[in-house]
């Protein structure tokens, strides 16, 4: 992936250090993330975490006094090379989003980005490493633990600089659907309906934004030519592996498609592929699909 150069957002907050992160120990904001379903299916015996915590944490549950509400985190040190990628991927959703906004007579709300180590507060409530890089819907922010990508290169089998773009992208995708108000509905349509109903629902606004990361790859690529040869095998295997019915495989478990919050790994691969080769946001309307 061709980025090095390249203009690096300022809406980047290193909270590595303990500091900053998300207002308040909410509940109830809920988040979504690419890497959520990991927790659920891998849970402890793949990173290391207690899966009953984690999910308590993703579906509302916790508790505790909120802690002292912090200013933002300071922005990431200029040497550091891969909060140099992030920033600039960043800054290129940015600039496509903008655009695309701008055609459509809105304007475009540009999200935080919060770099994060192992733990963070956030306006949706507690953030942690193995939650997988995820969108705080409450705080309008994008929170990822750079050591999520050591996870997709060395635990999922998914390497490379695209692959690990594609996750930021997605991710800015559940931004925008803030921003267009389809996150809200989905969620209030969830509130009334029964779990499998909210799980088939969850998957929908999933792969939305997979087609929104590809979305963002297409525009991006004719303003600034950035992909190199690879870059969109590399997204295609990323999207594979963590696909609901890859990770519950590679758990050991059975494939239950109930389950599913995400999509299968050939649902997500074909949206994102639905993406980049249409770069219409219209062509991303998975809640009138037939099929996924």
């Amino acid at each position: 992936m061709r980025w090095e150069g390249n203009r690096e957002s300022s809406n980047v907050e290193d909270a590595r250090s303990g500091g900053g992160g998300g207002g308040g120990f909410g509940i109830g904001g809920g988040t979504i993330g690419i890497g959520t379903i990991v927790i659920a299916l891998v849970g402890g015996a793949l990173l290391g975490v207690n899966p009953l915590t984690l999910l308590s944490m993703l579906t509302g549950g916790g508790g505790g006094a909120p802690p002292a509400q912090t200013g933002p985190a300071p922005a990431p040190p200029a040497n550091d090379q891969m909060a140099k990628f992030v920033s600039t991927v960043l800054a290129d959703t940015e600039d496509v989003w903008t655009d695309l906004f701008r055609q459509g007579g809105a304007t475009y709300k540009q999200p935080k980005l919060v770099l994060f180590r192992g733990s963070v507060r956030t306006a949706c409530g507690a953030g942690q490493a193995a939650m997988g890089p995820f969108y705080c819907p409450t705080d309008q922010k994008v929170y990822i633990d750079l050591s999520f990508y050591e996870t997709m290169k060395n635990r999922l089998g998914a390497p490379g600089d695209f692959a690990q773009a594609y996750v930021i992208a997605h991710e800015v995708g559940h931004h925008v659907q803030q921003e267009l108000g389809i996150s809200e509905q989905v969620e209030r349509a969830r509130a009334r309906s029964s779990q499998a109903q909210a799980n088939a629902m969850s998957v929908r606004l999933e792969l939305q934004a997979d087609c929104f990361a590809g979305v963002w790859a297409n525009h991006a690529q004719k303003a600034r030519n950035i992909l190199e040869q690879g870059d969109i095998e590399e997204a295609m295997n990323a999207a594979q592996k963590i696909g609901d019915d890859a990770l519950q495989q590679s758990a050991g478990r059975a494939v239950v498609p109930e389950s599913f919050t995400h999509g299968t790994s050939a649902q997500r691969q074909r949206w994102f592929t639905t993406g980049i080769q249409s770069g219409s946001v219209k062509a991303c309307d998975t809640f009138s699909a037939r099929t996924l």
